[in-house]
C-alpha cells in the first residue's frame, strides 16, 4: 500500500481569536422581511404615500388658520390664495374638514382593524387548538355571523344602542368584521398545532392559555399583519359607504366619506368638493392594498428568491 508524503502538508495554524468569527451577519427572520419589503418599491411608494397622508392629517387642521365647523368664507368659493382647496356649500374651509375628517376615516379603520384582529385571533385560535365539537360549535356561529347582511346589521345595532357616535359606528362594523381573521388564523394554527415545539411544550405541563397565546399566535404573526394591511382599508370604505348613505358620523362631524356624500349632489357645478375626499379615500386604499401585497410578499418564506 502506498504511503502518503506527510511532508506535503503543512498544518495551517488556528487563530483563537477567529474560533467564533461568523463570516457573514446574522440574519433573523423579521430582518430579511425588512429587507425583502425595502426592495420592493412599489410598496415603499405606498408606505411613504401612507406616512405623507397621516402627517397631513396630524399637521392639516393646524396649519389652517380656519376652524373646521366655522363658516369662514362665501359658500362654493372655488380653490384660491386664501382658502386651497375651496369652500363648501356652507362657506367651511374644505382644507380644514379633509384633514379633520382624515382623522376620523383613519381612526375607524384602524380602531376597527385592531378590534377585528384581536378577537378574530384568539377566536380562530382557540377553535383550532381545542378542535373537535369545540371547532365545530364555534366554526358554525363564524359561518352564521358572516352570512348576516353587512349593512342590515349595522342598522340594526345602530337603532338598537340609539346612538350615531363613532363608538357606536365601530362596534357596528366590528361585529361580523373578524370573522374572515378568524378563518385564516385557524387554518395556520390546524397546521401549527402539530409541530414538535407545541407538543413539547403540552409535555412539559404549559398551560392551554400560554400555548395559544406565547406559542400558535406569534407563529401566525405574518398572516395577521397582512391581514391588517388589508382590513385598514376596507374598514375606511365601509366608513365612507355608511356615511355616503347617511349611516355614518353625524354632523358636526366629518369624515372622508360624509365629505364626499355632502358634495356628490353639486358635483356638476362644484367638483373640487368631491375631488379632493374622494382623492384621499382612493390613495389610502391603494396604498394600503399595495402595502399589504409588499407585506405578504416580505413575510413568506415561500416567496423567497
Amino acid at each position: 500500500m502506498e504511503t502518503i508524503d506527510k511532508s506535503k502538508f503543512a498544518r495551517v495554524p488556528k487563530d483563537k481569536g477567529d474560533a467564533e468569527f461568523i463570516a457573514r451577519p446574522v440574519v433573523t427572520y423579521w430582518s430579511d422581511a425588512w429587507r425583502r419589503f425595502r426592495q420592493n418599491k412599489t410598496a415603499m411608494i405606498a408606505f411613504i404615500i401612507l406616512v405623507a397622508l397621516t402627517i397631513m392629517v396630524i399637521i392639516g387642521p393646524m396649519i389652517s388658520k380656519y376652524n373646521f365647523k366655522d363658516i369662514v368664507g362665501t359658500p362654493n368659493t372655488k380653490p384660491n390664495g386664501e382658502f386651497w382647496f375651496g369652500t363648501d356649500e356652507i362657506g367651511r374651509d374644505v382644507f380644514t374638514r379633509l384633514w379633520k375628517g382624515g382623522r376620523i376615516s383613519i381612526f375607524i379603520g384602524i380602531a376597527g382593524a385592531v378590534i377585528g384582529t384581536v378577537i378574530g385571533s384568539l377566536y380562530g385560535a382557540i377553535s383550532a387548538y381545542f378542535g373537535g365539537r369545540v371547532d365545530n360549535i364555534m366554526m358554525r356561529i363564524v359561518e352564521i355571523l358572516y352570512s348576516l347582511p353587512y349593512l342590515l346589521v349595522v342598522i340594526i345595532v345602530r337603532l338598537a344602542m340609539k346612538s350615531t357616535g363613532i363608538s357606536t359606528l365601530i362596534i357596528a362594523m366590528t361585529i361580523t368584521g373578524w370573522c374572515g381573521l378568524a378563518r385564516l388564523v385557524r387554518g395556520q394554527i390546524l397546521s401549527l398545532k402539530q409541530q414538535d415545539f407545541i407538543l413539547a411544550a403540552d409535555v412539559l405541563g404549559v398551560s392551554n392559555k400560554n400555548i395559544i397565546l406565547r406559542h400558535l399566535i406569534p407563529n401566525t404573526l405574518n398572516v395577521i399583519l397582512v391581514s391588517i394591511s388589508f382590513d385598514i382599508p376596507g374598514y375606511i370604505f365601509s366608513e365612507a359607504f355608511l356615511s355616503y348613505l347617511g349611516l355614518g358620523v353625524a354632523p358636526p362631524e366629518t369624515s372622508w366619506g360624509a365629505m364626499a356624500a355632502a358634495a356628490q349632489q353639486k358635483f356638476q357645478f362644484y367638483p373640487y368638493q368631491l375631488f379632493f375626499p374622494a382623492l384621499t379615500i382612493a390613495l389610502t386604499m391603494l396604498s394600503f392594498t399595495l402595502l399589504g401585497d409588499g407585506l405578504r410578499d416580505a413575510l413568506d418564506p415561500n416567496l423567497r428568491k
